[in-house]
């Protein structure tokens, strides 16, 4: 299942411009849920990161 909405903008995922959503994507965790598009919880620490989205849980770097 692909994602329906940008981790990094929150815009919906096949809406055209996101080359900077992209740039950002291999350096910065998602910020936005790609199931639902709400605001995630991030937490960043030296050896990863973890994001928690209220309504579909959490997804890390590991």
């Amino acid at each position: 299942m692909s994602a329906a909405f940008c981790d990094q903008c929150g815009d919906p995922a096949d809406a055209p411009g996101h080359p900077r959503c992209a740039a950002r994507r291999e350096l910065e965790p998602p910020r936005f849920c790609p199931d639902c598009a709400r605001r995630m919880v991030v937490q960043v620490d030296p050896v990863g990161w973890t994001a928690r989205c209220s309504r579909h849980g959490e997804l890390t770097s590991s």
